[in-house]
């Protein structure tokens, strides 16, 4: 429903939760949500200090919003993305391009069934390598090819360091893993805190505890250093399970 506004003549719309939006801002707001890696779309209205946080489905935005073609396409293919990321356990696969699970997150060997149908024969390839499989039945360590290794791991052991901001931390991997599902993230705000656009947990990017557990155990000066020492690079991480 489009409901005016008597103050600055703005042909708003009434969302289902029942507060009225700028058709431009709803959209640019749900974009910046999709950029964000949030794979379900939220009110941001704010009543007497409280946020409204009522889930917008998104047919209701698409439709209170006219997207083009252009914008419909990628709005569809952010939230679907989000969503692969958040629930699924996928990848490419190497030999035929299509999106494959894993079925077993301890399993390294992985078989696809597409590649088996197109070249009649059966084909599987290293989760971690991202290469047709070599060496024994099963591994969870690696697999037979001599440049097996985890990427992401060697992501996290060889990234640059740096000086956070704000605060006497120095020397602080410029780039870690969430404790909680294993997503990697880049220290890019001033806030020691970062908050993981996959599973939404709220962690230091100093000591790796949540947020709130750092902030309780120094709450006089949380935000100059941690009550803990820097955590040193990662050498595990953990593996999602939504």
């Amino acid at each position: 429903a489009h409901t005016g506004d008597e103050y600055d003549g703005v042909d708003r719309v009434e969302m289902s939760c029942g507060h009225a939006v700028d058709p431009e801002n709803l959209k640019l707001w749900c974009l910046q949500l999709i950029k964000q890696g949030k794979y379900t779309l939220h009110c941001p209205a704010e009543v007497k200090g409280k946020k409204c946080g009522a889930q917008w489905l998104y047919p209701e935005v698409r439709r209170c919003t006219q997207l083009s073609d252009s914008e419909q396409q990628e709005f569809e293919q952010g939230l679907a993305q989000a969503a692969m990321r958040r629930y699924c356990n996928l990848k490419v696969c190497p030999g035929c391009r299509s999106l494959v699970e894993r079925k077993d997150p301890a399993e390294l060997r992985v078989h696809c069934t597409v590649c088996c149908t197109i070249r009649g024969v059966p084909y599987d390839f290293c989760w971690q390598c991202m290469q047709a499989w070599k060496g024994p039945m099963l591994s969870s360590n690696r697999c037979g090819n001599e440049d097996c290794r985890d990427p992401i791991l060697h992501i996290l052991a060889t990234c640059a360091t740096k000086d956070l901001p704000d605060s006497s931390i120095q020397g602080c991997p410029s780039i870690r893993a969430c404790p909680e599902c294993g997503l990697l993230i880049e220290h890019k705000e001033r806030c020691k805190y970062v908050t993981c656009s996959r599973c939404d947990t709220k962690f230091c990017f100093a000591c790796l505890e949540t947020a709130q557990a750092c902030e309780a155990a120094k709450p006089a000066s949380w935000f100059k250093r941690c009550a803990k020492p820097l955590a040193p690079r990662q050498s595990h991480v953990p593996v999602w399970s939504p």
